[in-house]
């Protein structure tokens, strides 16, 4: 696995892309930070990473598109499928090395509170718990742009897809408000969603058995559930996908909240996307 970072670490600062990564966001922070912070002098550096919370929708896709897509493209992939590594060892590899230039600019950001210090008093426990959930934002999107790569051989679609994914995330609270709530549509959207579980399986595992064995037992504990309660669902939908507001989460960070649950979220949604892309370079080794 290390081998596989350091190459990876390497090939970014070989080329533009880490330089270029830092440096505009390194830029966009200080254009808030002088905004929000000096200019305006509010000593709250919490609002800076609030309001720079955007820009993982521009830079995570060009961070992480060539990742899996380029070896697709390329071919070297079958060099890899080949190595005494296990897939989820060049996975980790990778995921940890456009990781570590991220946390390089993190790292020099790390510093801007300090700075702030000089000049008055702030509550370093606040800015350095927002920075914590900042951290983890980014290396939740960046496990999701990593996954994407993985589904297509084409950087620019990999680019096009995450961009699409991550702002979606971005917008969940604004979206969610439009959602019908009633109990009708509510379980109507479940039984497509679990039918899209079950492609979804059997695309990946060739299973019929497994696929099918999920369809019928999700769809009838479903159909049983809303005959018995309807009231269940009512709005459901509007909490379940209230839960993927990867963003609400930050929140209890700029608030000086420290959550416990909200780490542990972050933390599992980059487990789901590394195992999700593991399984998908297997399935395509395979084939």
């Amino acid at each position: 696995m290390l081998a596989i970072f350091k190459k990876e670490l390497k090939s970014y600062f070989t080329s533009m892309t880490g330089y270029v990564f830092v440096a505009f966001f390194l830029v966009i922070v200080g254009i808030y930070y002088a905004v929000y912070n000096l200019m305006n002098m509010v000593a709250n550096f919490e609002y800076v990473l609030s309001g720079i919370s955007f820009i993982f929708v521009l830079l995570v896709p060009i961070l992480t598109m060539r990742l899996m897509a380029e070896d697709k493209k390329q071919k070297t992939d079958q060099l890899l499928f080949t190595s005494p590594l296990s897939i989820s060892k060049i996975i980790s590899g990778k995921y940890f090395a456009v990781l570590s230039v991220f946390l390089i600019a993190m790292v020099i950001v790390c510093l801007y509170p300090l700075i702030l210090l000089q000049f008055g008093s702030l509550s370093l426990k606040v800015a350095y718990g927002s920075i914590l959930g900042f951290t983890l934002l980014g290396a939740a999107y960046i496990s999701i742009g990593l996954f994407v790569s993985s589904l297509t051989e084409s950087q620019l679609v990999a680019a096009v897809v995450s961009f699409v994914v991550i702002l979606v995330t971005v917008l969940m609270d604004s979206l969610v408000s439009f959602l019908p709530t009633d109990n009708r549509t509510c379980y109507l959207v479940f039984l497509v969603a679990i039918l899209l579980i079950c492609w979804l399986l059997y695309s990946m595992m060739h299973n019929y058995v497994v696929a099918l064995t999920i369809g019928v037992i999700g769809e009838a504990a479903l159909a049983v559930t809303y005959f018995i309660k309807p009231a269940l669902f009512d709005g459901l939908l509007t909490k379940v996908l209230g839960w993927f507001s990867v963003m609400s989460r930050f929140d209890n960070f700029t608030t000086g909240i420290l959550d416990l649950s909200s780490v542990v979220y972050y933390l599992s949604v980059v487990f789901i996307f590394l195992f999700l892309t593991v399984q998908v370079i297997k399935k395509h080794r395979w084939n």
